[in-house]
């Protein structure tokens, strides 16, 4: 056992750094959170919102995008390798067959991490959805902004507890709690 690690039962504790300590635990970090989350959550909010209002996402011809975009998926996966094998067939049996659902669920998801950043409300929860979706367009063999995006969108997880403190998350957090500090009743 190290030098400053604490034995307590069954559990080793080692004492966290203080930059990461800084980071992910101190409010005074806020402000570097508040400016990756603002950023974070306009690219998905103005991403969402200019889906939204487009008849190949959100109307008549629903899915139309989606088709589009998992057809070309599925041709890197069998020209170029970008996209695996596992992915293509997952985007070939799964989503082009519900592409009219997958279609909304992209849009109002863009939309709702966009506006859980932007707002700070639940912060981490949207980042991490929105980490999910940067996740399935990288596997997409889609890059443009998705790999920063992504890299952002898991920090802000990391900082959760401090991320929304410029935020309704200074007040909903505490009054929500968590589900391991939560008395059970």
């Amino acid at each position: 056992m190290g030098r400053n690690s604490i034995k307590a039962g069954n559990e080793i504790i080692i004492p966290e750094n203080p930059v990461s300590s800084y980071l992910f635990n101190n409010t005074r970090s806020a402000w570097i959170w508040l400016i990756i989350r603002l950023y974070v959550g306009y690219i998905w909010l103005t991403s969402g919102l200019g889906k939204f209002g487009n008849p190949a996402w959100t109307g008549e011809n629903a899915g139309a995008a989606i088709k589009g975009f998992v057809g070309g998926a599925i041709e890197k996966s069998e020209t170029s390798g970008d996209v695996a094998g596992w992915y293509a067939m997952f985007l070939e049996n799964m989503v082009l067959p519900n592409a009219t659902v997958f279609s909304y669920m992209v849009v109002f998801g863009e939309i709702a991490v966009g506006l859980g950043l932007i707002l700070g409300l639940l912060t981490g929860i949207a980042a991490f959805f929105g980490s999910i979706m940067n996740a399935t367009f990288l596997f997409a063999g889609t890059l443009s902004a998705n790999p920063v995006l992504f890299i952002l969108a898991t920090w802000l997880v990391l900082a959760w507890k401090v991320a929304g403190w410029y935020g309704l998350d200074r007040w909903a957090l505490p009054r929500l709690g968590t589900p391991w500090t939560r008395s059970k009743q």
